[in-house]
């Protein structure tokens, strides 16, 4: 139920709402506070507790995003950063506990059910929606959200939560840092959106605070194994 409130729902409804308001650069960056939020759902949730080191490596890249939504912002939190926070929340939600159960099924397996279960609860929205704006949009915006809903709701989830259970959900989540590389290119080709030196300033420095997290140790209380390969080396 958890992954279906986190993933299903939430992040659809509150990124999408979010990113409404904002530039997509500026939603990429914001959404680096995602790997923190991650592992302290994953501490809580699935028994991982990351060493004093990730914890700093991580606040370091948290505090980059945030300066940078701060100066973006012309100086305050615009509403769509409220709204980008609770979709932060929903998505370590559903991350963490996906890689959980994944530990026990395979993932693809448990994000193709978690959206069996949730798909009544998108049927009310979708008639208000098609009632709406009945088949008005161009044949584009019909190919990105096809994509969305098989390739970043479905297939994309498959490797996502098989690396996360694999590789510990707080170490490897802190690779969603490298995300705003991402958008950031695509909002410039994409989009003809424009990017600044404070977007740049703010990727560098959560470049670098991923590649120390990613190093960092991180116990497990609940005594499952991560695989050789994601371990980092000994302190």
């Amino acid at each position: 139920m958890l992954i279906i409130i986190g993933v299903v729902i939430g992040v659809p409804l509150t990124f999408a709402w979010g990113m409404h308001a904002l530039p997509s650069a500026h939603g990429a960056i914001t959404l680096g506070l995602l790997p923190l939020a991650t592992a302290m759902v994953a501490a809580v949730r699935a028994g991982e507790r990351p060493s004093k080191r990730f914890w700093a490596a991580s606040a370091v890249g948290s505090a980059a995003v945030l300066t940078f939504a701060w100066i973006n912002g012309a100086g305050h939190i615009q509403p769509g950063d409220i709204v980008l926070l609770l979709s932060v929340a929903a998505s370590a939600l559903g991350y963490a506990e996906g890689a959980r159960v994944a530990r026990e099924i395979p993932g693809w397996q448990v994000m193709s059910w978690a959206l069996v279960f949730g798909a009544p609860l998108h049927i009310i929205p979708l008639v208000f929606a098609v009632r709406a704006h009945p088949s008005a949009a161009p044949p584009s915006a019909w190919a990105a959200f096809a994509y969305v809903c098989v390739v970043s709701q479905w297939l994309g989830m498959f490797a996502w939560l098989k690396g996360l259970s694999t590789g510990g959900i707080a170490r490897i989540g802190q690779l969603q840092l490298l995300q705003p590389f991402c958008t950031l290119a695509f909002a410039a080709v994409l989009l003809g959106e424009t990017i600044t030196a404070p977007m740049i300033v703010a990727a560098l420095v959560v470049l670098a605070a991923v590649a120390v997290a990613r190093n960092a140790p991180v116990e497990h209380r609940h005594g499952y194994n991560v695989s050789p390969e994601f371990a980092p080396p000994d302190d």
